[in-house]
C-alpha cells in the first residue's frame, strides 16, 4: 500500500487505549517516520508502545497556563496535532492551532477539568450541546473569506464514523425504495434527502459483546476503552437531537436557549438513562442514552429550515448496549451517585476470542420501517488487522486515520463536524479495518409486544415518539 505523503510533524496529546492503538496505522497509512512523532501526556500509560515503535513520549499534562507553551515546543505551521486525551479544553487547543496554522483533530470535545461536575454551571453548560457550541464560535476567529487551518471535530467511531454511515444508509435506503436520488452534495441535499424518506428517527446503535475471563468485581470499572472518557460522558445530562415529528418534550426534558437548537437534554444523568432499540447481533435490546457530540451534530446537519422556520429535523441519540462488564459497572456508578469505583480495569489483550463490537445507525421512519446500517468487526479480526487495538478500539482509530488524511488534502477548510466532510474517502480509508460492513431491514419497533403482559401508556399512533423508546 503506497502510503499518503505528509511533510509534517504529528504532535498527540494523551496515549491512552486509543492513543496507542492509533501509533502501528498512523505509521502504516503516512510517510511520517518515528522521529517526527511526539507523544505528550498526563501519565505514564502508552511508554511501552511508544518504545516499540521509537516515538519520543513525554509525560508534562497540559493545563490551562502551560499547553500553549507545551503545543508550541514540538510543533509550528503545516504540522497536526491529534488530540485523544481527557481532561484538556478542545477548544483552547483549536484556538491555538488556527491562530498558528496547525492542523488538528479530536475524537471528542473535553472541556478543562472540573466542568462535568462544577455546581456553579447549569445542566446546559455542563452539556455536550454547550462544548459543540463553544468550538463552532471559533470559526469567528478571522475573517470569512480568509483560509483557515483545518480542525475536524469529535471525529472517531462514534462521533465521527457514524456520521458517514447515516450518510451511506440513506443512499442505501433510497435505492432500496425506488427514490431517486443523485449522492448529495450539501447539507441541505442530506436534509432533503432524509425527509423525502420518511425517517423520523436515528439511534446510534451499538452491542459490544467482548469479555475478559476475569469477571468484574464489585468495586470495579471495566470497560473495553477509556475508562475516563465512559465515566466523564456517562455523569453529562443525557442528550439528543431533537426531532419535528415528535409531539411533546419530555417531563424532564429542557431545550437550550442558545446555539443551533438541535439537542435537547434531560435532567438527569446518561448513566440513568435507557432507551429501547435494535441491532442485527442483539435484535431487541436496552441500552443507554449516552450523551454524544453526533446526536447533536447529525441532527443539526439534517435540519431542513424555511427561513427561520424548521421544518424537519430528526430525532438523534446514542443507544449504547457496553460489554456486560462496562454494564454492571454502570449498575455500580448509578448506585453510588456517579462516583467512579476505585478500581479501573481496561480490557484488551486479555479478550476472549469471539467477541464483537456492532457498530452502526438505525434509521427508523421510512417505507421499509428501520435499517441498520454500520460495523460489524470481531477481536479476532481487529488483532490480525491491527497491534494494539481490541474491536472498539480499531473502529475509533480506523476512522480517525481517514479523518487525517481528509485533513491533510484539505488544509484550510476550518472548523468542520465529521458531518461535513467527505464520507466516501472516509470510509474507502477506514473499511479494510471495519469487519463485515452490513445493511439490515427489521420489522422492529419499540411498541413491537408492548401491553401483552402489563398494561402499559404508549403511543400506538406513531411507533417512532420518543416516549416509546424511554425505559427510565
Amino acid at each position: 500500500m503506497e502510503k499518503y505523503a505528509f511533510n509534517g510533524n504529528i504532535l498527540i496529546i494523551g496515549c491512552g487505549s486509543i492513543g496507542q492503538g492509533v501509533i502501528p496505522l498512523l505509521l502504516k497509512h503516512f510517510s511520517v517516520t518515528p522521529d517526527r512523532i511526539t507523544i505528550v501526556t498526563a501519565d505514564p500509560r502508552g511508554e511501552e508502545v511508544a518504545k516499540e515503535y521509537g516515538i519520543r513520549f513525554i509525560i508534562d499534562p497540559l493545563k490551562p497556563h502551560n499547553h500553549q507553551d507545551i503545543v508550541k515546543q514540538h510543533i509550528g505551521p503545516g504540522d497536526f496535532l491529534l488530540n485523544v486525551s481527557v481532561d484538556v479544553s478542545s477548544a483552547a487547543l483549536i484556538e491555538y492551532c488556527q491562530r498558528n496554522g496547525i492542523l488538528y483533530l479530536d475524537t471528542v470535545i473535553e472541556p478543562w477539568p472540573g466542568t462535568y461536575t462544577d455546581p456553579k454551571l447549569s445542566i446546559s453548560q455542563r452539556s455536550n450541546y454547550a462544548l459543540r457550541e463553544e468550538a463552532l464560535k471559533l470559526r469567528t476567529l478571522f475573517g470569512i473569506d480568509e483560509p483557515r487551518p483545518t480542525a475536524v471535530l469529535a471525529h472517531g467511531a462514534n462521533p465521527g464514523l457514524v456520521s458517514h454511515f447515516v450518510k451511506q444508509a440513506l443512499l442505501n435506503i433510497a435505492a432500496d425504495t425506488g427514490v431517486k436520488t443523485e449522492t448529495p452534495t450539501s447539507r441541505v441535499e442530506w436534509a432533503r434527502l432524509a425527509k423525502d424518506l420518511g425517517i423520523k428517527t436515528i439511534h446510534i446503535a451499538e452491542r459490544d459483546t467482548q469479555v475478559s475471563p476475569v469477571p468484574k468485581k464489585i468495586g470495579e470499572f471495566v470497560n473495553t476503552w477509556s475508562i475516563d472518557g465512559f465515566h466523564s460522558e456517562s455523569c453529562q445530562p443525557s442528550e439528543m437531537g431533537w426531532g419535528t415529528h415528535e409531539k411533546k418534550l419530555p417531563e424532564d426534558g429542557k431545550e437550550h436557549d442558545f446555539g443551533c437548537g438541535s439537542a435537547i437534554y434531560l435532567e438527569q444523568p446518561s448513566f440513568l438513562t435507557k432507551t429501547r432499540s435494535w441491532t442485527p447481533i442483539a435484535q431487541s435490546q436496552e441500552a443507554w442514552i449516552v450523551t454524544h457530540h453526533e446526536s447533536i451534530s447529525i441532527a443539526d446537519y439534517l435540519t431542513e429550515r424555511d427561513g427561520d422556520t424548521v421544518v424537519y429535523r430528526p430525532t438523534v441519540h446514542y443507544a449504547y448496549h457496553p460489554c456486560d462488564g462496562a454494564v454492571l459497572s454502570l449498575d455500580e456508578l448509578a448506585s453510588n451517585n456517579g462516583e467512579l469505583q476505585k478500581e479501573q480495569r481496561l480490557i484488551g489483550a486479555d479478550i476472549l476470542p469471539g467477541g464483537v463490537d456492532e457498530l452502526g445507525v438505525l434509521l427508523m421512519g421510512h417505507e421499509k420501517n428501520a435499517y441498520w446500517y454500520g460495523s460489524r468487526l470481531s477481536i479476532d479480526e481487529a488483532r490480525k488487522a491491527a497491534p494494539h487495538n481490541n474491536a472498539t478500539g480499531l473502529q475509533v482509530t480506523a476512522s480517525i486515520i481517514g479523518a487525517m488524511q481528509w485533513a491533510m488534502e484539505n488544509p484550510t477548510r476550518g472548523i468542520v463536524d465529521a458531518d461535513e466532510i467527505d464520507h466516501e474517502l472516509l470510509m474507502d480509508v477506514a473499511r479494510p479495518y471495519l469487519g463485515e460492513i452490513l445493511g439490515v431491514y427489521t420489522d422492529w419497533t419499540p411498541i413491537k409486544g408492548r401491553g401483552v403482559l402489563f398494561p402499559e401508556k404508549f403511543d400506538a399512533t406513531d411507533p417512532w415518539q420518543f416516549e416509546n423508546f424511554r425505559v427510565s
